[in-house]
This record gives C-alpha cells, structure tokens and sequence, in this order.
C-alpha cells in the first residue's frame, strides 16, 4: 500500500486595518509576506489562528477606536498582534491588554511577521511552498482590483504644531523612483485602472535622497514628483490607454506647477488633492505651516488656465486655539475665492504630544460646532454650484459597483468622476448600464442632474477593462 503524507494546514490569519490609505498600504504589504510564507487569510475571527490590527494613532479618537478594536479582537480570538501608528505606545497597550502576543510599530513589516511566525508557525512542505509569486503581480491587494494605493515615502520633515506624524512615522524615507514604477507597472499589468499616489508629503518626495537618479528602462529618472509624474503618465493598460493617475498629499511647493501640464495632456488625472488646513496667516504661523494663501489663490487662477478641468480638493481644520471669529470669517472668504471643487472640514481635536496642545486660547466646543456647520454649508453651496454646471456634458466615469436589475430590468452602477477620489470625494449614479459592464470599466457618461456632492447620468459608451 502506497504511504501516504499527511499536508499540515495552513495557519490563518484575520486582520483589522484602520486608519488611513497608507495603513491600507502597510496591511497589504504585511498580507503579501504572510501569502507568501504560506499563510491563509480568515474573513473572521473564529477562524484566525491568530488576528492582526493595524491601528491608527493620529488622533484621540483614532486611538480610542484603535483600543476598541484590539479589545474586540481579543474578547472574538484572544490570539492578537498589534501593528501600526499605535505602536509607539506599547507600555499603553500592554496595560489594558496583558495577554496581547506582540506590538509592533508602523511600517515595521519584518517584526510583525516575525511575531505571526512565532505566534502561529508557517506549514512547511513542498505542497504548501507552492504559493503564487504575488510580488510579481503587484502583491495582495485590499482595494477593489481596479484601483491602488501607490506608496511612495514613509515620513514626513514638517514639524506642524497640530500633528504628531513625525513622532509616529518618523522623517520622510522616499522610495528608489525604479522600484515605485517597478510596482506601478505590475499593478496596472494586473487589472489596475486607477493608480492614487500616496505619502505624507508627495511633493517632497525625494528629498531626503537628494533626488537621486536611477535608471528606468536604459533612461535615467530622477526620485522627483514631476519625473515620477511624467513616467507613471507613461503607463498603458492592457487595452493601450493610460490609467487614471491621482496625487494625493501635494503640499504648495513651486514645483508642482510644472504637474498642471501632464494633466492638461491627459497623461494625470486632474485633480489635486493639497492640504492647505487654513487660510488666515495668524492661524497658519500658530500651526507651523507656510502662510502664503495669497499667492495660492494666484496660482490657483494660472492652473485653471493651463487645465480649465482640474478638480482641487483640500481639508481644513476649524477651531484651531486661538482661532478668532474674524480668522474664521477669512477663511470663509477665501474659500469663495477659491472655489475648491471638494472640501472636508474638521473640528481641531489635541493629540497627545502635539504641540498645539500647549497653545492658549482653547475654542469653545459649541463655538467649534457652529463654525464646523458654517463651512459646510459653505462648501456644500460651492459644490453644489460646480456640480451643476457639470450638467448636460459628457465625463469620462470609472464604475466601483454593479447593482441588481430592478422590476423593469434596468441596472444602475455607481462610479467616479476623475474629480472624485475613492472613499473621499462623491459618486456618479448610472442608470440603465449595460449587463456586461465590469467593475473598472471606465465610461463617458452623459450627467443628467446633480446635488451637493453627487452626479446623476447616463452611459453613452465605454471601454472594457
């Protein structure tokens, strides 16, 4: 009788991310190793040999639903590995939880295998060893297939009084400029139509390297924003159109003038997404940042000349110590001035260890309600203006879901404009879309009505992907 081997099953592994893209980003990598190791992934808790949270450690709040989250998965498993922003606060953690198995900080991907190893040992063997080569392909992905976060530095050299990113994520750490294409380019060959480009800082990428060149494809390329912008403007789906490429996190710098062009040629998406947080100088000097809105609102106008399309999308802080009514009302001002396309707002909240925390004159919390409702309806009439006047053309729209026909057989979808970003920005409702469409098909779409934030239309045409 033939001997038979027994093949050990594969350990599994249950992850929780929070946070923001970027942690997204740390969790794909993390799963990527643990794939690769021969590790099965669990969609509960019951079926995790052992369970990862990523957490997030940006603000108050952030941590509470970080310290919830562990508190779940210990009481669901018991079997957990703390990873991410948080990190940095182990004595914390282990104090509230003493049974926790490890904790890790961010982007530390070889201790927190480490630990899953040690916690829940890889199945060895020559069945198990045969896991695809999912580097080769892009790695695992936690976004839908049809778009990716582009990760392109860790860190950030600002030393904003509100932000504790630096303490958590440490100074900027740019990435080889060949190894972001090289993950670009495997993306978009695995069914990426949509590459958003991420980092703390995007428009610094690069510094901290001194914009070293390396070669890419027998030409040299330097680790800047506007090289890496002209190459991934190079990239071709499988079908010979360019993905959308989408930058993210882009502070003011002189250089990001010279982007506004690719965008006008097709080659990047136009849409900006930059971080002004103010616009009154007193509020920028208490928050560390350079105050320069005047000459932003210039350089607003020359972008809009050079692409009459590009979206700018931008966050805002109310309630910042020492803000006054008349800082405020400023604010308000400048943002009808500027006309960004999207706009979120928040209410300031102090960050343990964040030096604003030390500054005078605290905003009363009712005071901060009624200014956080003041610009929303603001921004939201902004909005609903520029979105308007979007009716009764035809936009390119790349489709995130596929509803179910209703009684009359008709289908909707929904998907984005190239001003919307996803999980940020708003939607495009489709009706009566075609049976074959596929998430990522991209689809020039007639806009039949609008709201504050989303778009109504029908398809005209559009393109497999």
């Amino acid at each position: 009788m033939a001997s038979t081997t027994k093949i050990q099953a594969a350990p599994k592994v249950g992850m929780v991310s929070l946070g923001c893209p970027k942690a997204l980003v740390d969790s794909e990598r993390i799963l990527t190793k643990l794939r690769a190791d021969g590790y099965q992934m669990s969609p509960d808790y019951a079926g995790a040999d052992v369970v990862l949270v990523n957490t997030c450690g940006f603000l108050d709040s952030a941590k509470e639903e970080s310290l919830e989250a562990i508190g779940e998965a210990m009481a669901e498993n018991g079997r957990v590995i703390v990873t991410g922003c948080m990190g940095k606060e182990a004595d914390a953690i282990r104090a509230r939880f003493p049974d926790i198995l490890a904790v890790t900080g961010a982007h530390q991907y070889e201790d927190v295998v480490g630990a899953v190893h040690e916690a829940a040992p890889p199945a060895r063997g020559e069945f198990v060893d045969l896991v695809p080569n999912l580097e080769a392909v892009g790695g695992l992905k936690l976004t839908p297939r049809h778009y990716s976060y582009l990760k392109i530095s860790e860190g950030c050299n600002h030393s904003c009084s509100f932000c504790i990113i630096p303490t958590l994520r440490g100074k900027l750490a740019s990435r080889r400029i060949d190894a972001v294409l090289r993950e670009a380019e495997k993306l978009v060959a695995a069914g990426t139509r949509e590459l958003l480009v991420i980092s703390q800082d995007t428009s610094a990428y690069g510094v901290d390297i001194r914009h070293e060149e390396r070669d890419w494809k027998g030409t040299p390329v330097r680790a800047h924003m506007t090289d890496l912008a002209k190459e991934l403007g190079g990239l071709r789906t499988s079908d010979g159109t360019p993905p959308w490429v989408r930058l993210h996190y882009v502070y003011p710098y002189p250089h990001v003038d010279a982007v506004i062009p690719l965008m006008a040629e097709g080659l990047l998406t136009p849409y900006l997404d930059i971080p002004f947080q103010h616009a009154a100088p007193s509020v920028l000097k208490r928050m560390k940042r350079p105050a320069n809105e005047a000459k932003v609102l210039e350089r607003l106008a020359n972008w809009r000349a050079i692409c009459p399309g590009i979206a700018v999308r931008s966050s805002f802080v109310v309630g910042f110590p020492g803000e006054t009514e008349e800082d405020f009302e400023y604010l308000l001002d400048w943002l009808e001035e500027a006309q960004l396309d999207r706009v979120g707002a928040f209410r300031f909240e102090p960050v343990e260890g964040a030096q604003a925390n030390a500054l005078d004159g605290a905003v009363p919390e009712a005071v901060k309600e009624e200014r956080y409702a003041r610009i929303m309806e603001k921004t939201a009439a902004i909005s609903a203006a520029k979105l308007q006047a979007k009716v009764g053309r035809t936009l390119p729209v790349i489709i995130d879901e596929i509803g179910e026909p209703d009684e009359d057989g008709d289908i909707g979808a929904t998907g984005r404009s190239q001003a919307d970003a996803p999980e940020i920005d708003g939607h495009v409702y489709l009706r009566n879309v075609g049976p074959d469409l596929q998430a990522g098909d991209i689809l020039d779409v007639e806009i039949e009505d609008a709201d504050a934030h989303d778009l109504f239309g029908l398809p005209v045409k559009f393109h497999h992907s």
